[in-house]
């Protein structure tokens, strides 16, 4: 199955469980692509005390998850591109969106 995920949050605990079950996709054999949207481009530079953002996503690129971040969120919010939000278009959204067999928003 091709599970694609939309992230539209920068709260911690909703990040951390959205990566939860992108990893928990991955380990069982399925494809999974994300699109960090909105506030969704802050998710890597979150700290929590009790969740981890930044080690979940981790985990998910290692793991072959594939990212993408909202160019224009990136520039709005004065943010450079990286390893865990790389660039892209809303070209890209909709590919991702229409490729899906679920998606999925965490918002």
């Amino acid at each position: 199955m091709q599970l694609n995920l939309i992230l539209e949050t920068s709260d911690p605990e909703r990040v951390w469980n959205a990566f939860r079950l992108a990893n928990t996709a991955l380990d069982a054999g399925h494809d999974v692509e994300t699109f960090l949207l909105g506030d969704g481009v802050e998710a890597p530079d979150l700290e929590h005390e009790k969740f981890n953002p930044h080690g979940v996503m981790r985990k998910y690129t290692n793991d072959g998850g594939v990212l993408a971040a909202c160019g224009t969120c990136l520039d709005s919010r004065g943010l450079a591109d990286d390893e865990l939000r790389p660039r892209s278009s809303m070209d890209e959204f909709l590919r991702i969106v229409e490729d899906g067999d679920k998606v999925l928003t965490f918002g």
